[in-house]
């Protein structure tokens, strides 16, 4: 018996040979009589930048320097996305040095503040702007934000922070900054909402915040200055793209090898199946294969083709996929070997599919291919978040414990 181990996306020589005798040791501790080979494929048909990465923009990282504006601000806005409340809650948190209007204890009675007045005008603004003859309509309209325009209205308006930054607004500048932080905060909670639906520019995006402001009372040429400040510098910290501006280049660099490899596979991934082929076909069978993410799909491939021309593949008894794409590019349709829908072909061996949960690239084969026999899911679980649960199959007993029983089963000796 014999087991040829095939590596996934991403994988060099120096990985390859740790992780393969990994396999190796396990392997042959449970089948001392067995050949266990490897099928090492990355340096031949893996991917590699052919132009020295000259299509990437900023291949070189900047150097240490102030921010760019622009990341700045695109930081501020990815922070409103995920949180269109924030700058709302620093101003009803930290308020305005000197204004308080509960702690002003020479305020007028029933005198409100200036805040308040911002909040009823909000309060006021139509949830549907007509799409013509309305400025403020038509660009909700034409970015496509028009549809989420009115829970966005709603939930700013009705929120807590809205209501207590009014609150402590006591003065005409403190309702100005005001009205332009309820302004961002509405348009930001309509682009979230709408997501990848949204047509909108950012210049298009700035005239929305422009034009609420305006309606609210502030003055749209002047930006929040309280909540910006503050909200500004944690952006640049916690949000991702700045620093994938500055450092996109080494990224794609370093993510070339994982990324590339399934890139380069879908668009000329006969040829590592050709090799895949030769290498199971060159030692004596019965072999069992065992495939890890690509290696999986490869293998998937290789074994639905040959089977469907009739030509199984000499000594293949046995396919053992782990943590493995294929049964979801079968879904979509990007699987090689067969259409969404189709069978496995008669002559396919025993397929045993093992999968992590926490694994968010591997995939469940049974319910793809119901009601077939030769289909096994096997879960096992290391405990370990993606990616280090990716990897962290070999390590696992149960994992070479449920190959041992599916030799069994498979009769291969």
């Amino acid at each position: 018996m014999r087991f040829l181990f095939v590596h996934g996306t991403g994988v060099r020589r120096e990985r390859h040979d740790r992780l393969f005798a990994l396999v190796r040791e396990r392997l042959t501790a449970r089948f001392p009589g067995a050949v266990v080979d490897s099928c090492y494929w990355g340096d031949r048909f893996g991917a590699t930048l052919g132009a020295g990465g000259r299509s990437v923009p900023g291949l070189r990282p900047r150097p240490e320097a102030a921010p760019d504006p622009v990341d700045a601000e695109t930081a501020e806005w990815a922070l409103l996305l995920a949180d269109p409340l924030c700058e709302l809650r620093v101003l009803a948190e930290a308020g305005w040095e000197g204004g308080d209007a509960h702690d002003d204890g020479f305020a007028m009675p029933g005198v409100q503040p200036a805040g308040a007045r911002v909040l009823a005008l909000l309060a006021s603004l139509p949830p549907a702007p007509p799409p013509t003859g309305d400025e403020l309509g038509a660009l909700l309209h034409g970015t496509g934000l028009a549809a989420d325009f009115a829970d966005a209205l709603e939930s700013t308006a009705r929120s807590a922070e809205a209501a207590r930054a009014g609150d402590r607004a006591a003065e005409e500048p403190q309702a100005r900054e005001l009205a332009t932080a309820l302004a961002r905060s509405v348009t930001a909670a309509a682009l979230a909402a709408a997501g990848a639906d949204a047509d909108c520019t950012g210049a298009e995006r700035d005239r929305l915040v422009e034009l609420l402001t305006t309606r609210l009372g502030g003055d749209a040429r002047v930006p929040g200055a309280r909540a910006a400040a503050v909200l500004g510098r944690l952006a640049l910290r916690v949000t991702t793209q700045p620093l994938l501006n500055a450092w996109r280049g080494s990224l794609t660099v370093g993510a070339t090898p994982a990324l590339g490899d399934i890139l380069r596979y879908q668009a000329r991934g006969h040829e590592l199946r050709d090799f895949l082929h030769a290498r199971i076909a060159a030692g004596p069978g019965p072999t069992v294969l065992i495939g890890h993410s690509l290696g999986g799909i490869a293998l998937v491939d290789l074994l639905a083709l040959a089977a469907a021309r009739g030509e199984a593949v000499p000594g293949a008894r046995l396919l053992v996929t782990v943590g493995s794409q294929a049964p979801f590019l079968y879904e979509l349709g990007a699987l090689t070997a067969l259409e969404p829908g189709a069978k496995l072909p008669y002559g396919f061996p025993r397929w045993l599919n093992v999968y992590d949960r926490q694994d968010v690239l591997a995939y469940l084969a049974g319910p793809v291919f119901p009601g077939d026999p030769r289909v096994t899911d096997h879960e096992v679980g290391s405990r370990q978040p993606f990616p280090a649960c990716h990897s962290a199959y070999w390590k696992q007993d149960s994992l070479y414990e449920r190959i041992e029983q599916a030799v069994t089963e498979a009769e291969i000796g």
